[in-house]
């Protein structure tokens, strides 16, 4: 069956009595989320650590995997990567990162903002599709599920329409999260590139939430939520385009709003906890080397190493080295060889990003 895609705003009412009922949760879990974020005092931290994780996650959702080692293990400002997947991953943390910052900064997500975050994840400027022939088909089949709009033409007067909802509140009065729903089927559908289309729409979740207030920094942890759950996801996407089952779709990304909110209130403040009880091991075991630059090294870079510490600490190499081989001797890092270089490893805070999420659904325990 052709899907049709429609203009927006659907013309449809969504507002059910199941939908507001998860919206509920799903706005005071979110807020939660909203305001323990603010117990990093540096915020930095949370975007360089959770937008990796974001990372990874949405990465794995297109088969692209790496384990927590290998990311930790690369190096993005010398561009040394432990394989492929990884660089993969470091594209799209940079680009949700660069993306944020139009966010906040132009109060807007337009087109030109959408082809930077694709470019920025594919490394081409490509662009919106012009020749015809993308279908999307099932992995294990074969078989075309899809056929997206295949006139360049129809392509940009849909993201035109697209750019409009997100951006003009006045068109619909529709809860934000319910738009947020929207708009991610919408641009799946729509599927205006040749490449990334999958992680482009979920970095537009997450800054739509920051371009709506509802977010301050971008920390949701969706694509888990997703890559846990990816059969649904793939199947109610195709519902509405088949059915026009709008609902349980809604309710499929209201679910996820509400679950990976709580479980990154969780992860935030087992963070904190950690941080203060390093922080106090540092103050009282290491009192002349310590420095609140210092600890929020060893959380920004849960493998750190002597250049990091040179470039944040601005520091020359032989105090960074004796900086970290005394983090070694009180047994806030482990010491590693790899190639020719020695990587610190904070294991504590690895041990926490890399568990995260693993607790059974509802249980908002690491």
């Amino acid at each position: 069956m052709s899907y049709s895609i429609p203009s927006l705003p659907l013309n449809i009412e969504l507002e059910t009595k199941p939908i507001l009922k998860k919206l509920m949760k799903a706005h005071q879990a979110l807020a939660e989320l909203k305001g323990v974020s603010g117990v990093i005092p540096n915020q930095s931290i949370l975007i360089s650590t959770l937008s990796l994780q974001e990372a990874k996650d949405s990465s794995a959702i297109e088969n692209i995997i790496t384990t927590h080692d290998e990311l930790y293990k690369s190096d993005v400002t010398t561009k040394q990567f432990a394989n492929f997947a990884a660089k993969e991953v470091y594209s799209y943390a940079a680009a949700l990162q660069n993306g944020y910052q139009q966010v906040k900064k132009t109060g807007l997500l337009v087109n030109n903002h959408i082809l930077e975050i694709q470019q920025a994840l594919v490394e081409n400027g490509a662009g919106f599709r012009k020749i015809p022939g993308t279908m999307l088909k099932n992995d294990q089949t074969g078989v075309v599920v899809y056929t997206p709009p295949q006139d360049e033409g129809l392509i940009r007067t849909l993201m035109n329409n697209l750019e409009q909802f997100i951006n003009d509140d006045t068109l619909n009065d529709a809860d934000p999260l319910i738009k947020m729903a929207i708009i991610h089927h919408q641009f799946e559908s729509i599927h205006p590139f040749y490449d990334g289309n999958g992680r482009t729409g979920r970095i537009i979740n997450i800054l739509y939430l920051v371009k709506q207030g509802l977010l301050d920094t971008p920390v949701l942890y969706l694509s888990r939520y997703i890559n846990q759950n990816k059969n649904d996801y793939y199947r109610l996407l195709q519902a509405v385009r088949d059915t026009g089952s709008w609902e349980p779709w809604v309710l499929y990304m209201l679910e996820g709003i509400e679950l990976t909110s709580r479980q990154t209130v969780s992860l935030i403040l087992g963070m904190r906890d950690l941080m203060l009880h390093q922080k106090h091991k540092l103050r009282s075991e290491l009192p002349k080397i310590y420095t609140q630059d210092l600890l929020n090294n060893l959380f920004r870079h849960p493998y750190t190493k002597i250049d990091f510490v040179m470039q944040e600490l601005q520091i020359h190499r032989n105090t960074a080295v004796k900086y970290l081989e005394e983090l070694v001797r009180i047994g806030l890092l482990s010491k590693h060889k790899l190639g020719k270089e020695n990587f610190y490893l904070n294991s504590a805070l690895f041990d926490l990003l890399a568990n995260a999420g693993r607790a059974s659904r509802g249980d908002r325990e690491i």
